[in-house]
């Protein structure tokens, strides 16, 4: 039996893969009884599969998926389905939130049987480095409509870092409509609001969710156009709350 799976979605992460995964590697080996660490492929265009395959040959842990490209929602989707952990972690690539704070997650899964628990930016606690005033000033304003629409009382949904317990997160993912297997392929960089849906099913469905202050690294990216990005995402939010109003997850249960 694997305990963690550590699911990391990735387009065009080929100058920070390596360092990533060895982070996560070293960590976990000294953390758990066992682990998976599984890199999905968003149909990069540069050099990541062959890196994390190169990676592979001296780390049997680390698996790869190619995808095409989907965007990150389909990623996660993918890794998520495809984990065999105990319990399943949610990273991002640039590990903007270090994996050690995965020790605070577990404490309140394990200790405390919460379904699902996830990092936050916000809260006593938390701390975010290095953030552009622009950037954040965005993100609030897209968590309050966020919260305005679909997901009151949850501070941070678009944090990356997540924790799920495998039932759990097979089940909730399993039923995403916005953010299922059906995805289309996209030619940009396309983040998306799959936190969303997940967290929104997730509070539908009767699941615990406990939010976790923890330490956020800004780290840039030429691959995100927050515009551009955030209107798409703000479209999908609607979708989300359309489609529970419309009777698309009417028929959604918890698993028993």
């Amino acid at each position: 039996m694997i305990e963690y799976s550590i699911v990391i979605p990735a387009y065009n992460e080929e100058d920070k893969i390596t360092a990533s995964l060895t982070q996560v590697a070293n960590f976990m080996r000294g953390f758990c009884s066992s682990f998976e660490i599984l890199v999905i492929d968003d149909g990069s265009k540069d050099t990541t599969a062959s890196k994390v395959e190169e990676y592979i040959k001296e780390n049997p842990e680390v698996k790869i998926v190619k995808n095409p490209h989907k965007g990150k929602g389909f990623a996660v989707w993918t890794g998520v389905m495809d984990a065999v952990g105990e319990y399943i972690y949610l990273a991002d690539a640039d590990l903007s939130a270090p994996i050690d704070e995965l020790k605070k997650l577990s404490v309140w899964m394990k200790d405390q049987n919460f379904d699902v628990v996830i990092g936050s930016r916000e809260g006593i606690g938390a701390r975010r480095m290095g953030e552009p005033l622009y950037r954040h000033i965005m993100g609030r304003a897209f968590n309050y409509l966020v919260q305005i629409i679909a997901l009151p009382g949850i501070s941070d949904s678009q944090c990356g870092f997540k924790l799920f317990k495998k039932k759990v997160a097979k089940d909730i993912f399993g039923k995403l409509v916005v953010y299922g297997g059906d995805v289309k392929e996209t030619k940009a960089a396309f983040f998306g609001a799959w936190d969303v849906e997940v967290l929104y099913l997730a509070k539908k469905m009767g699941y615990t969710i406990k939010q976790v202050p923890v330490t956020w690294t800004y780290v840039k990216s030429k691959r995100f156009n927050p515009v551009i990005n955030s209107v798409k995402m703000a479209r999908d939010v609607l979708k989300i709350r359309f489609n529970d109003l419309t009777g698309k997850y009417k028929s959604i249960k918890r698993f028993k």
